[in-house]
């Protein structure tokens, strides 16, 4: 007799039979599902904001490990990382000169950590690190980005120059994960702590873009006319938005792999 199958093995198998656009239906309602689960189980919506934060902040200590534990980087990207490092300088810049608060704080713990793994992968371990697999086009996001922070920004009383680097940081900070979705693409194989660190970094946009959601659904729109007018609030929304989606595919095949029992995480072509 075969033996029986756990009920979450059945529904993955059955997920993987559907075609792209059933797949993609069933990841909005998945979402939708999610969101309305955590506005009944969360009551101060700010702290998903800091949860997502914290998620960050784990997959960062995921890396360190990997690269004081097993000295080596391969599989991680160091566009990635620098763009990381990037947005996180520019939103504490901003955190100081026109908010400080707990957020502050998280964001100046996880740039120092970043630092520290960018200082990793291009000076103590720069042997094991994938140049060539780590081939994408630092311009093709920070200057649209640039371009766009221009365009749309808030519309608030402070500084334009500050406000324009809210706009950068908020739109570089959707899209820096790129590199490392490339990388991973180029190599076909993942392993697991750089894995969890890019499952981690999946969670935290998904409780960053829940915080968004459902702090404009619990004040009725409230929040977007404070955000300013024009093109921004939309285009903020847009940005957690897109940034979840981008991670969505590479967390459904970490979540297969993880069902199936497999250390090593295999992605087919055309996930990234």
């Amino acid at each position: 007799m075969r033996p029986a199958r756990r009920p979450l093995g059945v529904v993955v198998a059955w997920v993987r039979r559907q075609p792209p656009k059933v797949k993609a239906f069933l990841a909005v309602v998945a979402g939708m599902a999610a969101l309305v689960f955590i506005r009944f189980i969360v009551h101060d919506h700010d702290n998903l904001f800091v949860a997502a934060e914290a998620a960050h902040a784990l997959g960062i200590g995921v890396l360190i490990y990997k690269l004081t534990k097993e000295r080596t980087c391969a599989g991680l990207s160091l566009k990635s990382q620098e763009l990381t490092a990037l947005f996180l300088a520019v939103r504490l810049y901003c955190s100081f000169v026109m908010e400080y608060d707990i957020h502050t704080i998280l964001d100046s713990a996880t740039l120092v950590a970043t630092l520290f793994v960018i200082y990793m992968i291009r000076f103590r371990l720069r042997a094991t690190y994938m140049l060539e697999k780590d081939n994408f086009p630092l311009y093709y996001v920070v200057v649209p980005c640039f371009v766009l922070a221009l365009v749309s920004h808030p519309s608030t009383s402070h500084f334009m120059v500050n406000r324009i680097c809210w706009a950068f940081c908020v739109y570089l900070e959707a899209v820096s994960v790129l590199p490392q979705l490339r990388l991973m693409q180029n190599t076909k194989i993942v392993e697991p702590f750089t894995a969890h660190y890019v499952f981690a970094l999946g969670v935290a946009r998904f409780l960053s873009c829940a915080h968004w959601v459902l702090q404009v659904l619990d004040t009725r729109g409230r929040l977007l006319t404070a955000l300013g007018y024009g093109m921004w609030p939309s285009m903020v929304l847009l940005s957690e938005i897109v940034q979840t989606f981008i991670l969505a595919d590479f967390c459904y095949y970490y979540v297969k792999s993880v069902v199936g029992g497999q250390l090593v995480l295999r992605l087919p072509s055309g996930v990234v």
